[in-house]
């Protein structure tokens, strides 16, 4: 790596990527996306380019996807903890470091595909720091509006937005690396099923895979609460694998894209980056209850109305993979 000085940063991280990762028709940046069709525009265009550089730094420094991981999880917590008091500077401070959170948490992903690091405990640990992070901010908003006078009920708010954002936020992670699977391919995709994992986790041993076990079984359990969400879905996917053993055809492809993409901004909605907007800006109205009833409001109603869609477009598809199976 020290031989490479006289390069721009992105011939230069690009110059570090394997070159099975690379698809030579994308940019050094976006071989590290998971795909331009599944990034918001704040991603695009802030996120992933600060991200970026800063997975060739820890690539430099070598520093391994889960350090970066744990270390945005660190300075998110520390944001969370800021929105605990009623003083605007304080409050500017920690958004800045839940900003710096969020450029850390694309990092590690980033840094991952840099490095072809990628592996499930990776995906399950930083599942996990991001509930960390946004749990510790519920709960420093819950105390700052109880301490300020709030009823007690606040706390019910608090813990019905907090599980209304778990699922919005699942729902929106399984649709789109549903997108991934059926448009770009099983490989680009992170999408592992309950079955599958049950298999994984039965063949691990409290005794000595204490960790991955543990790890394990959160994430299936977080799988299956998601294969709840669209049962046709589910069913689609498991239709595909048993019918279409190299891959998804063209025309299901196709199919997909064309149904599944105009969706894709709505389910963006349901992200971080939309949470973090009008989180930052009720707290700098000093109004964060806002905050809990826009989760179990109009985030849910956007829910509902997304999994409805998605489960007619799946009906359909599912239909024409068994007229495809039929024609085989």
């Amino acid at each position: 790596m020290s031989r490479l000085r006289s390069k721009t940063p992105e011939a230069e991280l690009g110059a570090m990527v394997m070159p099975a990762q690379i698809d030579p028709t994308l940019s050094p940046l976006e071989a590290t996306f998971k795909t331009r069709d599944v990034e918001g525009i704040v991603d695009l265009y802030f996120y992933r380019k600060i991200a970026f550089r800063l997975a060739q730094l820890f690539a430099k420094l070598k520093m391994t996807p889960l350090m970066v991981t744990l270390l945005g999880g660190v300075v998110g917590v520390a944001a969370g903890h800021l929105y605990f008091y009623r003083d605007l500077r304080l409050n500017i401070i920690g958004m800045v470091l839940h900003i710096c959170a969020n450029l850390l948490d694309n990092a590690d992903g980033q840094l991952a595909r840099l490095l072809n690091q990628k592996n499930r405990r990776g995906r399950i640990i930083d599942s996990l720091v991001d509930h960390v992070i946004f749990l510790n901010i519920y709960v420093n908003l819950a105390l700052r509006c109880w301490t300020g006078g709030a009823s007690p009920a606040v706390i019910l708010l608090a813990i019905a937005a907090g599980i209304s954002h778990a699922l919005q936020g699942a729902a929106a992670d399984y649709f789109r690396n549903a997108y991934l699977y059926f448009v770009k391919g099983r490989s680009r995709a992170e999408w592992d099923s309950s079955r599958a994992l049950q298999n994984d986790y039965r063949e691990l041993s409290w005794r000595t895979d204490a960790l991955d076990k543990f790890l394990l079984a959160t994430y299936l359990n977080f799988t299956r609460q998601q294969e709840l969400l669209s049962p046709r879905l589910r069913q689609l996917r498991d239709l595909t694998e048993r019918t279409f053993a190299t891959g998804v055809p063209d025309s299901l492809r196709q199919l997909y894209r064309d149904s599944a993409r105009p969706m894709l901004r709505s389910w963006g909605l349901l992200m971080t980056n939309t949470r973090m907007f009008f989180l930052f800006l009720f707290l700098v109205i000093d109004r964060p209850t806002w905050y809990f009833w826009l989760e179990i409001s109009a985030f849910n109603l956007l829910l509902i109305y997304l999994i409805a869609w998605q489960e007619r477009m799946s009906r359909t598809l599912l239909e024409h993979s068994l007229v495809q199976r039929e024609l085989a």
